[in-house]
């Protein structure tokens, strides 16, 4: 079914659906924003594309006309009639009905060949930080992942040194990915109407990683450098040797009555090595 918003809506409605808030469903509405995020995702025909959340398929339909294939996860069945009917006609789209949180992703991928692999969808808000975090934590070598998110998440996400948005989130994303902007979006491109801000971002695989001596440690080091975001590095860091430490910082022009917001990745990570040691 070619997708419009009306056709959309009518589908929705001629199947009874009622939106469930607990699966985070604000389903994208608008043509403009769905071929925004398209034409800005750089998407060609070697592309494996996956989508968390497809709702009523119509971004999917569009990453299809793009893409190689389309692999989406949706955690709500009730969908699997819908998703049926407006992606009909098209071939390179597989439906997998399970919570992607919980399926072994990295044994699903060896089903397919393709040159890159991106992430493109419209998050369900309330999972946002675990879906990127598990592409991480499960070794997925992803390109790229382009993504709707809460605007307030988004900000934190890539938040620059020394704003109030940066955290140890903000920190540990950057170690992994390039992180931008793509666009603003409207609250009227969803239905139903969501109560925050959205953005679309953009997270690119950094070509070359920062050279860690204990991944671990270093992002304990980070958790606990903002345990207490106001509070300086002296008080979060005071079970650490605060002498070795300080010696580092000062190295850096920064020193213990500095908090954690002010201090760049290339510092912590410094930080990390030689408190390793």
């Amino acid at each position: 079914m070619e997708y419009s918003p009306n056709k959309m809506q009518q589908l929705l409605k001629n199947n009874n659906f009622a939106f469930k808030k607990g699966f985070g469903q604000n389903f994208i509405i608008d043509e403009n924003t769905i071929n925004n995020i398209i034409n800005k995702s750089d998407i060609d025909n070697s592309t494996l594309v996956i989508e968390i959340g497809p709702g009523a398929g119509s971004l999917t339909y569009k990453l299809a006309t793009v893409a190689q294939k389309v692999l989406c996860y949706e955690i709500d069945r009730r969908l699997e009639n819908i998703l049926e009917t407006s992606l009909k006609g098209l071939d390179n789209i597989d439906i997998v009905f399970e919570d992607f949180l919980k399926v072994d992703l990295k044994k699903k991928l060896t089903e397919y060949n393709y040159d890159k692999l991106y992430v493109v969808a419209n998050l369900p808000y309330y999972i946002t930080t675990p879906i990127i975090i598990k592409f991480i934590e499960e070794e997925i070598d992803v390109d790229k992942i382009v993504v709707m998110v809460q605007k307030e998440v988004g900000n934190r996400f890539k938040a620059n040194v020394g704003t109030k948005e940066y955290n140890s989130l903000t920190i540990f994303l950057n170690y992994y990915f390039d992180i931008k902007k793509i666009m603003d979006v409207s609250k009227n491109v969803f239905i139903p109407k969501p109560n925050v801000d959205s953005i679309v971002i953009e997270l690119v695989k950094k070509k070359g990683f920062l050279v860690l001596k204990n991944k671990e440690f270093f992002f304990k080091l980070i958790k606990d450098s903002f345990k207490q975001k106001r509070k300086t590095i002296k008080n979060n860091l005071n079970n650490y040797d605060l002498n070795k430490v300080e010696e580092i910082l000062v190295s850096h022009n920064y020193n213990l009555s500095s908090r954690a917001e002010q201090i760049p990745i290339d510092v912590f990570v410094d930080l990390a090595n030689k408190l390793s040691d």
